[in-house]
């Protein structure tokens, strides 16, 4: 490639449309994770931890019920220390909250009946990899949760989804299996991948239609899985949000803070690749990845290059035998630029074969995936001209030789 006690008082508990009115002008440090090694506690926070043991074990009368995601919370060792850990972290440490939080968690576990809604078929095939849905991991191996209800401003949609008690029941219990499917790729062990990334996308997003379903969702989540996200990427944030967070940021804690990254309209694919791998991330948001690469096993890796502002990138593919196939994908975060694709021969006096002529991609578009049979041995180049802006962008590309069959 040319180129390269008094009681403290209740958390307080904001709605999921304020808390991304937040989001939107946050520049806080970076979340950094727990390890949950032991060695790594303060010596309060270990003794927090054997009291949190201790109340457990006392307040409960069949310790095998005392489990969350198959670990057995009493003799679970090191896995079961993890979960208490969360649940001591989302109440600072407090004993008294930490084990209150824990026991109502065990107790809506039980009633929801949470630990088997993974296998249950509920019915919402139109909105799965549309509005929630589990797809790779980040460069950490933290499983990634892509969060888009942009398609609830469909009118006809939202009724079948949210016409009523009943519908709503149903969804908030699938979108709790989207999370429980994310939660059980965990490792919860110490140093391990513990938590996931939720990336949520804010374009057409309907609020107020949205406001009951989501301050549901939102309150589910807080109360039963805490710790459980490890950053909290939005895109595609629309300017307006950023207008309002003066009025609600007081109400949102620093470690909260950490976990945001924000990503406005048109900047989506650079925001993600710094975190997840162009292979890993879905088309639609400037990566390679489809649901295909991920049925049929780990996604050929990708290989990363900028495009300057004012550069063109040719990208040779060499080596390339006489009736051979080349597959290949590239795409360009936010595209406006011209591509083109075309086949050199090694042959002295042959043409360059134009496989894909000169065209403006837009920046809807998503990843160009093609192929090309050889009939003589040669090379591929793979352009991408961006003369015509001044603005850097992330770009990947990815491709696959398949030798013809020996007759």
């Amino acid at each position: 490639m040319e180129a390269s006690s008094p009681k403290p008082p209740k958390p307080y508990k904001k709605s999921f449309v304020t808390t991304l009115m937040e989001a939107a002008t946050l520049r806080s440090p970076s979340f950094k994770e727990d390890t949950y090694f032991l060695s790594h506690l303060k010596s309060s926070e270990k003794k927090a931890l054997q009291e949190l043991r201790d109340k457990l074990s006392a307040a409960s009368e069949d310790a095998t019920e005392c489990s969350m995601w198959g670990v057995p919370l009493l003799t679970g060792g090191e896995k079961a220390d993890v979960i208490l850990l969360k649940f001591l972290r989302a109440r600072d440490f407090r004993v008294a909250d930490s084990i209150n939080m824990l026991e109502k968690c065990l107790c809506w576990r039980k009633e929801f009946a949470a630990d088997n809604v993974c296998e249950e078929e509920l019915g919402f095939k139109e909105l799965e990899g549309v509005v929630a849905y589990m797809h790779g991991y980040d460069r950490e191996g933290h499983p990634v949760c892509y969060n888009a209800y942009g398609v609830f401003r469909d009118k006809e949609m939202y009724e079948r989804t949210f016409g009523d008690e009943e519908k709503l029941k149903k969804f908030l219990r699938w979108r709790v299996q989207v999370l429980e499917r994310g939660i059980h790729l965990l490792q919860f062990k110490p140093g391990g991948v513990n938590s996931i990334i939720q990336v949520t996308d804010l374009k057409d997003m309907p609020k107020k239609e949205l406001r009951v379903a989501s301050n549901h969702i939102l309150s589910l989540f807080q109360d039963n899985y805490p710790e459980m996200v490890a950053r909290k990427i939005f895109i595609n944030v629309p300017w307006y949000f950023s207008m309002l967070y003066s009025m609600f940021s007081p109400f949102l804690t620093q470690r909260t803070k950490s976990k945001f990254v924000i990503s406005k309209e048109g900047n989506v694919a650079e925001t993600l690749y710094k975190f997840v791998r162009p292979e890993e991330i879905p088309v639609q948001y400037g990566g390679l990845g489809r649901g295909s690469d991920l049925q049929s096993g780990q996604p050929k890796q990708a290989s990363e290059f900028t495009v300057k502002g004012g550069e063109k990138v040719n990208i040779q593919i060499e080596g390339i035998e006489g009736g051979a196939t080349i597959t290949w994908d590239i795409v360009v975060g936010g595209w406006e630029l011209e591509y083109s694709a075309e086949f050199v021969p090694n042959a002295q006096g042959s043409y360059a074969i134009a496989v894909e002529k000169a065209r403006k991609i837009s920046s809807g578009e998503e990843a160009i995936h093609n192929s090309y049979t050889s009939k003589q041995a040669g090379k591929m180049i793979l352009s991408v001209d961006n003369t015509s802006s001044t603005r850097k962008k992330v770009a990947a590309y990815r491709y696959f030789v398949r030798k013809s069959p020996v007759v």
